[in-house]
């Protein structure tokens, strides 16, 4: 029985004499405490689960910086969390997604700008290609931080977004 229906059934019993007054004011403020505390520990829950969806998406942005520390780290890392984390959350399941398509990406296009170095114009590309390596994972991370998802300018999608 939901809220409504519990208050309708304490008002027909009030209306007919079985409760007085004072028992139907009593009931009915228990019944709306019982109600709002349920409510309250239910939007504390969400709150916790959006933080925990949150807080992964941040650390799978930021995991690409772990490159600077151990070799291959920035492929490695972004990966394992993006694979042991994906099927709790759909939110921790489309960061990674982004992540992964952008590195992708970012491999092809070293790629192709390296062999573009031979004619000069490729030198430029890649400088652009690094700093849109450092720019691009912090603002994947803050919009993660307000629970948002942000795919990469650029990035190819090897992964689907969708799901």
């Amino acid at each position: 029985m939901n809220l409504i229906e519990e208050l309708e059934k304490l008002n027909a019993m009030h209306s007919d004499g079985t409760l007085s007054d004072e028992e139907f004011h009593k009931a009915k403020d228990a019944l709306l405490a019982k109600h709002q505390s349920t409510g309250q520990k239910f939007r504390q829950a969400v709150d916790e689960v959006s933080s925990d969806d949150s807080t992964w998406g941040i650390l799978i942005h930021l995991s690409q910086f772990c490159g600077y520390i151990v070799i291959a780290g920035s492929w490695l890392i972004p990966l394992i969390l993006w694979l042991v984390k994906r099927n709790e959350s759909r939110m921790i399941d489309m960061h990674g997604r982004i992540v992964m398509n952008w590195l992708l990406s970012q491999l092809l296009y070293t790629f192709i700008f390296g062999l573009l170095c031979f004619i000069f114009i490729g030198f430029p590309l890649l400088a652009i290609l690094g700093l849109l390596a450092i720019i691009y994972p912090i603002i994947g991370a803050v919009k993660a931080s307000s629970g948002e998802t942000w795919n990469y300018p650029g990035s190819i999608r090897f992964f689907s977004l969708d799901n």
